[in-house]
């Protein structure tokens, strides 16, 4: 067997028991009604329903001779219950031990070429239920007859529509109210609904198919052209966004033109707190500033000093004042422990102290 053989058989087989357990689910969701057939001494057959009689039909030779409109329409797609008189079966007790009870058809089975004169193969047969025979022992009694005898009844049903036939029959020695001895089922309409619904899982895995198909198809197309659509995007960005990085590195760009004067304007004007560190560096610890004024390079300084002069030439040695002179007279109160001057000098525009 080839790898596809296998594979295409394990499908199937799958498939199968899928549409089996979907039928086992419908059925017990919509249990079909019950209609008993009991055979009479004449060969009629009575039809019961859980409501009442609904009348007679007669069988010869796997078909059905006469039949009532209402009896066709209880038998159709029914669960039969056919009672055959006892007179078609062959009864036999059975002894055995109680532990075969999980076991009894299988059992039966195996015993059914000594107590019958058919094989296993042409016999149907079932057993009533175990009797206590005492000492751990059961007693059975199995009840056989050919399968050429039930076929015809099967045959004759089956064609009626019906869903599922069950032949019983009672043993001559059994009490009126005893269970009846099940020879025969067949479910008529499972392997036609297997069939069908194999077909309907068929077409719903094909349909399947064919959704995941078209919409994987149509994933990639939208995809794509999203995609395409998402790098033109990318695409023009990028050129938007260097043309105006471009138009702000532009000369003559109003944008540009002002950011530089700021840069130009920040690097020419001095900066106030790295004047007043200069100063705090380079006065000498006599003097005392009591004003200090900042006009653009312009520095102006008041204050007290033991050495006025000495002051002009410390502001001119440092590189950050040029041009330092007095813009006033020089005094002194009796109450000034110093000098009070008033210096003027330019700013130098130097980042570092």
């Amino acid at each position: 067997m080839t790898t596809a053989q296998a594979i295409s058989g394990g499908f199937w087989r799958w498939l199968d028991h899928v549409a089996e357990a979907m039928i086992a689910i419908i059925a017990r969701l919509a249990a079909p009604r019950t209609v008993r057939l009991v055979e009479g001494e004449s060969g009629q057959f009575a039809i019961h329903t859980a409501a009442s009689n609904v009348g007679q039909l007669r069988l010869e030779d796997g078909k059905i001779i006469s039949l009532q409109p209402a009896a066709e329409t209880a038998l159709r797609g029914g669960r039969v219950e056919l009672v055959l008189r006892a007179e078609r079966f062959l009864f036999k007790p059975l002894e055995l031990p109680s532990r075969a009870t999980e076991f009894l058809d299988a059992v039966v089975r195996a015993q059914i070429d000594r107590l019958t004169p058919w094989s296993a193969e042409h016999v149907a047969f079932g057993c009533s239920k175990p009797a206590d025979a005492g000492a751990g022992r059961i007693v059975v009694t199995v009840a056989a007859t050919a399968k050429a005898v039930v076929t015809p009844y099967l045959q004759a049903l089956a064609g009626l529509g019906v869903r599922s036939i069950t032949i019983s029959t009672r043993s001559p020695e059994a009490a009126p109210n005893a269970p009846a001895i099940n020879i025969f089922e067949k479910n008529v309409a499972g392997i036609r609904d297997i069939h069908r619904t194999r077909r309907i899982l068929l077409a719903i895995l094909a349909a399947g198919c064919l959704i995941a198909a078209t919409s994987v198809t149509a994933a990639t197309i939208v995809g794509g052209n999203l995609q395409a659509r998402q790098d033109e995007l990318a695409r023009r960005i990028t050129e938007r966004r260097a043309a105006l990085i471009e138009a702000r590195n532009a000369p003559g760009d109003p944008t540009t033109v002002a950011e530089r004067a700021l840069a130009r304007r920040k690097n020419e004007t001095p900066s106030s707190v790295i004047v007043l560190e200069v100063l705090s560096r380079i006065l000498p610890d006599n003097t005392y500033v009591t004003e200090l004024r900042i006009e653009g390079n312009k520095l102006r300084l008041t204050g007290v000093s033991l050495d006025a002069p000495a002051l002009i030439r410390l502001l001119e040695r440092s590189r950050n004042f040029t041009r330092a002179t007095f813009f006033g007279p020089t005094t002194r109160a009796p109450s000034d422990p110093g000098d009070r001057f008033n210096i003027e000098a330019n700013i130098e525009p130097i980042f570092q102290p």
